[in-house]
């Protein structure tokens, strides 16, 4: 409604159009607003068909966050983009004729926030994939965590014991990532020590921590866990404990690090005694 009504005074010949013909500062401030508002409806409701768009295509009741982060994303950029071209029509400066004047001082600008700029595309690139989700458990370098927002600028993660991690969008496409939410399980690794002049055989150790896990059995899959020694030093070997886990069980995956932790401390502190 406001813009129908700034649209009518600044076009038709009311009996404003003295006092505005007389004040220019006031005319190019209504031009400036017819714009404004304008060009944020014509933002607004392509968001809204793109998102239509995007349910009717699918064929589902929600979309995926990353589309609709990414329509967001896009959308604020225009406005900012508009709001600064309404600022110059206020004040009287025609964005054509500015851009063209500043152009040296653009490509310098440019230069200097080329990677800003590199980040925004990459970001938006993550946004318009299906390869990440927020949510989604990743190994990215030397971190893994779940990702809890998309933004322009970085990918940010939470680790499992709370850590927030900031990844820039360059290095996201530009590093190999383990996607451990893209499979139905993820492998839970445990790793310690064992002296060389322990009794316990492997097989036996195998098998009691495979009991600590029996109770779990609707998310662990129990035939796939195993004991294996992957290092032999000259008093001890380095024992890596590992199996499946279904993907999402965050919970369930949080007790039985604790449970399995602790039969390995009690390990060790049997060892300790003998």
């Amino acid at each position: 409604m406001l813009l129908i009504v700034l649209d009518y005074i600044y076009v038709a010949d009311t009996m404003l159009r003295p006092f505005l013909d007389s004040h220019p500062e006031v005319t190019n401030l209504i031009r400036a607003l017819v714009f404004l508002l304008s060009s944020n409806l014509i933002i607004s409701l392509g968001r809204f068909a793109a998102l239509r768009f995007y349910l009717k295509k699918t064929r589902e009741e929600k979309v995926q966050p990353n589309f609709v982060i990414g329509i967001d994303r896009i959308s604020w950029i225009l406005n900012v983009i508009i709001l600064l071209i309404s600022l110059m029509l206020a004040v009287g400066i025609r964005p054509l004729e500015f851009l063209t004047s500043i152009t040296i001082v653009a490509a310098a600008i440019a230069v200097l926030t080329k990677d800003y700029i590199t980040n925004i595309a990459n970001g938006l690139i993550i946004m318009f994939s299906d390869q990440l989700e927020i949510g989604d458990k990743i190994h990215i370098g030397k971190n893994t965590g779940f990702i809890r927002d998309i933004t322009l600028i970085n990918l940010i993660l939470k680790s499992e014991t709370g850590e927030i991690i900031i990844v820039p969008n360059s290095m996201v496409l530009a590093t190999e990532i383990v996607n451990y939410s893209r499979n139905n399980a993820h492998q839970m690794i445990f790793d310690f020590e064992l002296k060389n002049e322990i009794s316990l055989q492997l097989n036996e150790l195998e098998e009691k921590l495979k009991r600590e896990l029996k109770p779990f059995s609707e998310v662990v899959y129990l035939k796939g866990a195993q004991l294996n020694i992957f290092e032999r030093k000259s008093e001890s070997s380095l024992v890596r404990f590992q199996f499946p886990i279904k993907t999402g069980e965050k919970e369930s995956e949080s007790k039985l690090r604790k449970i399995v932790n602790q039969s390995i401390l009690n390990l060790s502190h049997e060892e300790r005694e003998t």
